[in-house]
């Protein structure tokens, strides 16, 4: 039997979607930054977080030549409920050019400063750590000069109680860490209480070993990790957070708010003040992270280039 859907809930839906504060409005930048980047990734098939994501810093950060890539296809094998990225059905092939092509495209831009991310892939021997690995000795080979940072998967893919999915989780890490990123990321995104509804597929304590075995692997390459704030959580569970990620190791903190893709995806329970982001960043500070990123409009490679 086919419910048909609430209008009622349906229009106050929309509402909430189009209802943005006005912290939350601004330009997506320079249109010929924009039409440059999306003409020269669609001319060579491969994929951005800032596009598939719709970022609404991208033409900012293409300005000031940094762009974030994502590897591996435009299909993620999770279905985490607050991401833009498309999920629901079997990835891509991978596209043996892929490294190349963005190395080539990092040259034409002329980028100074490299995201590289990625859609998790559970369907691939090794998650995708090896073409990390691969994609970073392309782009050095033609750009020498242009820093790398990572924002990785938690590379698990394996049942909870398999110790030797945490062995090989260990490896596929060692593979990315051994190339020497500028930065390694790995976002806990909320916080431990609300993992389950919105990280579909993952977990926090995985997460947070992530960051510890980076540390263990090469004490000397900067951690980071991003929080979203607007899924329910309170202050003292944001704090917390903070302390667990400080914890591990943890260097560099982005905190931003959650905006809604689309009605499938959950919706946003409260929108965080300037102020509130402001004191938020204040004491993420004081706990000792190195560089902070915190406001509404803060994503993960926000500014990564200046931090470096």
């Amino acid at each position: 039997m086919t419910t048909k859907p609430n209008l009622a809930e349906t229009s106050r839906s929309k509402a909430d979607i189009q209802r943005l504060p006005d912290w939350l409005r601004r330009s997506i930048g320079n249109a010929s930054d924009l039409s440059t980047v999306q003409r020269l990734i669609k001319q060579r098939q491969i994929h951005t977080i800032c596009e598939e994501g719709r970022c609404p810093n991208r033409g900012e950060c293409y300005a000031q030549g940094t762009a974030t890539f994502l590897l591996m296809g435009p299909t993620c094998t999770r279905a985490c409920a607050f991401c833009q990225v498309d999920k629901g059905h079997a990835p891509m092939p991978l596209d043996p050019d892929e490294p190349q092509k963005i190395a080539e495209s990092v040259q034409i831009l002329g980028l100074r400063y490299v995201v590289l991310t990625s859609v998790a892939r559970d369907d691939l021997p090794d998650q995708g750590a090896g073409w990390f690995a691969e994609t970073i000795a392309q782009i050095r080979q033609r750009n020498p000069r242009t820093q790398v940072e990572v924002l990785t998967p938690d590379f698990w893919g394996g049942r909870d109680a398999d110790k030797t999915s945490e062995d090989l989780q260990r490896q596929r890490i060692a593979a990315v860490v051994q190339m020497q990123p500028a930065c390694y990321n790995h976002n806990i995104e909320t916080v431990r209480r609300l993992q389950g509804p919105v990280r579909r597929g993952a977990q926090y304590d995985r997460s947070l070993r992530v960051l510890q075995l980076v540390k263990e692997l090469n004490s000397t390459i900067p951690t980071k990790s991003g929080l979203m704030l607007g899924h329910g959580e309170t202050a003292a569970e944001v704090i917390e957070a903070m302390r667990d990620l400080r914890s591990v190791g943890c260097d560099r903190l982005t905190i931003g708010q959650y905006l809604r893709p689309s009605l499938e995806h959950l919706p946003v329970q409260r929108y965080w003040t300037p102020d509130e982001f402001e004191h938020m960043g204040k004491t993420a500070r004081e706990l000792g992270f190195a560089h902070v990123r915190s406001g509404p409009l803060v994503r993960s490679s926000y500014h990564a280039g200046e931090d470096a």
